[in-house]
């Protein structure tokens, strides 16, 4: 219309007193500095993004008043069947508290916001985590030593390969044994290590006529592995030779059985190393239990839980820095105890989720180390046949470090989708490619889907009980650096395969970062680890502890109002045998749709719990009656959030229901 026409805009009283707050404001308004116009800026902003029509649009951010005994870095984060979040940080990527053996775990409750420390008894600093059948949370991995970069190395080290050929007794060697070279350099073991003894083993020849031989024996020696350093500075500790070692203080027998074999002990970079502890984290107590520990050490592992409640522990660095070559091994909750599962390699924390059939699908997201050229490509993996399907398609294959991946809602659909990513390592690449494949093809591949608003690295992604995926954060840069962190969020409609924008976060997030779906229908997040506190990278960074919720629009508003929400009344805590239960309601004409939310369990951008379920749904004049899919491949046995929505996709307070 002619600039005449245009209607006149009047701010009110009260924007004109936030954003005009003073006369040197407003002089400096008037002489258009650049100062004066950034701040008006940022305060137009904020009175735009807190007016009732834009949050019913958008949503809304708030933060989360933290007491400051209780800010943590949020390196994992698990909704517990109690409403309660359990927040982990271990030593939270910093060496000082994991040498002091500090290490912190806190119990949030969004119900009435209190906060709790819950006693830490390992370095979970990059351990794996599941949902158990039980409701308890199973904690495995973490952290036995910190890296040592290149140029920073100060006694050699590397692996010890310790050999015992008694077949009669297993020995223990405690941290600080010492190995000696031929040449009288002297090691020392970092950690406790037990060798198992020698197996025996009888086998009968037979000669001419059939005549038996004497008996043959055959010994194969027991093995473990230790990290060593040298226990002095120096070049003169280096070695690339292969080498047998004497241990220090044996005699007589065992000095002859137990030795040390070691094939390269140099200055080079030093990885993480990872811990075998294992822990269920009881919701109801409020408190790790440890169960046995697992065979390998891991360190970066996913744990995915399948559809016989049993979880299966995958990859990680062992207990000398270096990635499993592909030994997995298999939780049973009900004897506490690790077996061993199918072999196959992947890069640390692959995210892994488990399809209609029992197959593992592995959409090709990951998280930080292992080669580019091994372990990347997507596939089908049926753990019980231990073979593996690739799945082509997948554009931006290098990548896919980073990413985000989820199972669609439904579940019923079998779809996966993968969201940005980045480089392997340090590399500055990040893509704004999304993906999507439908796993009910006979021949299932990748096809591209709509592009992010920019390559983005570490995105979070989260499913609604609206059937919409929110995504948030990120940077589109290793670690946020150049200042890299992507201040937005927007909205994934599988339907029409569309992103429509959502209100934009205040806090930055990217590695180590989390967010979770909480069961009041708002999303939680936490974290971020940036490598920089500047965009020149010349300042160190510091561990985002600021909480931020995000309110969807669907609880915006009249929306919100409880008279206006579905709701769920009494019914059982737990579907019956067909997968029923029946809850009263005061309005059942109200309720759309029903579904079951998995809760998260969430790190490192991999989260493979969570999963929406359909529900048939039966209305009477005062209750409903869903009912869930009676297939353990689809719906996993554990504790999930019964959300019911209306039309406009308004939901319900969950409620709590148990699948065994």
């Amino acid at each position: 219309m002619p600039e005449r026409n245009k209607p006149r805009y009047r701010p009110s009283k009260k924007f004109k007193k936030t954003l005009l707050g003073g006369g040197a404001l407003a002089v400096l308004v008037g002489l258009n500095a650049p100062a004066a116009y950034s701040f008006a800026s940022e305060k137009y902003h904020a009175y735009k993004i807190a007016q009732p029509g834009y949050k019913q649009e958008y949503g809304s951010w708030a933060m989360l008043d933290v007491p400051e005994r209780y800010r943590t870095n949020a390196i994992h984060a698990a909704l517990l069947h109690t409403g309660k979040v359990l927040i982990i940080a271990g030593s939270g990527n910093n060496q000082k508290k994991f040498d002091a053996g500090s290490f912190d775990t806190i119990l949030w409750n969004p119900a009435d916001n209190s906060f709790k420390k819950i006693p830490t008894p390992e370095d979970f600093f990059c351990a794996g985590h599941t949902q158990l059948a039980d409701g308890r949370l199973l904690v495995a991995g973490g952290t036995a030593r910190y890296e040592v970069l290149d140029g920073e190395v100060e006694r050699a080290g590397g692996r010890m390969r310790i050999k015992n050929e008694n077949p009669d007794r297993a020995h223990t060697f405690k941290k600080g044994t010492r190995f000696r070279s031929p040449s009288g350099v002297e090691y020392v073991s970092k950690f406790d290590v037990t060798v198992p003894k020698a197996k025996k083993e009888f086998k009968v020849a037979y000669g001419q006529g059939g005549r038996m031989l004497p008996w043959k024996t055959k010994v194969t020696a027991g093995e473990a592995r230790v990290f060593v350093e040298a226990a002095e500075k120096g070049v003169g500790a280096l070695t690339t030779q292969a080498a047998q070692y004497e241990i220090v203080g044996l005699k007589g027998k065992d000095a002859d059985n137990l030795y040390g074999l070691a094939q390269k002990i140099t200055t080079e970079k030093q990885d993480f190393q990872g811990i075998r502890s294992a822990y269920e984290f009881d919701a109801r107590a409020e408190k790790y239990l440890p169960v046995d520990p697992m065979k390998e050490a891991r360190w970066y592992p996913t744990l995915v839980t399948l559809d016989d409640g049993k979880v299966l522990a995958v990859s990680g660095l062992d207990d000398v820095g270096a990635v499993l070559t592909g030994d997995n091994e298999l939780y049973d909750p009900k004897t506490k105890k690790w077996s061993k599962g199918p072999t196959r390699y992947f890069p640390t924390y692959p995210a892994l989720f488990l399809t209609k059939g029992g197959k593992l699908f592995y959409s090709g997201s990951n998280a930080g180390y292992g080669p580019a050229d091994k372990g990347r490509r997507p596939g089908l993996w049926d753990i019980e046949k231990n073979t593996f399907t690739t799945v082509d398609g997948l554009t931006d294959l290098d990548q896919t470090e980073t990413s985000a991946s989820l199972l669609l809602p439904p579940v019923q659909d079998q779809r996966v989708m993968l969201l940005g990513g980045g480089g392997v390592g340090e590399s500055s690449k990040a893509t704004a490619r999304t993906a999507i494949v439908d796993l009910k093809d006979d021949s299932p591949a990748f096809q591209e889907g709509p592009r992010l608003p920019q390559g983005t690295r570490y995105l979070s992604s989260v499913l609604l009980p609206d059937d919409t995926v929110f995504t948030t954060g990120g940077s589109s840069d290793y670690r946020g650096r150049g200042a890299s962190d992507i201040l937005k969020a927007q909205f994934y409609t599988p339907r029409t395969n569309t992103f429509r924008r959502a209100a934009d976060p205040t806090v930055g997030r990217n590695y180590h970062s989390e967010a979770l779906l909480l069961p009041d229908g708002r999303v939680v997040t936490f974290g971020s680890d940036p490598l920089f506190g500047d965009a020149d990278n010349t300042k160190l960074g510091t561990f985002e502890q600021r909480v931020e919720i995000y309110t969807p629009p669907y609880l915006q508003g009249d929306r919100a109002k409880k008279e206006n929400r579905p709701a769920l009344g009494t019914g059982p805590d737990r579907l019956d045998a067909k997968g029923r239960a029946t809850f009263a309601t005061d309005h059942p004409d109200r309720i759309a749709k029903a579904r079951l939310m998995r809760p998260s369990a969430v790190t490192h951008t991999t989260d493979v719990e969570q999963r929406s379920v359909e529900l048939k749904l039966t209305r009477t004049k005062d209750a409903v009656t869903v009912e869930a899919p009676n297939d353990r491949t689809m719906v996993p046995p554990g504790w999930y959030m019964l959300f019911a929505t209306d039309a406009s996709g308004v939901p319900s307070e969950a409620k709590w229901v148990r699948v065994e």
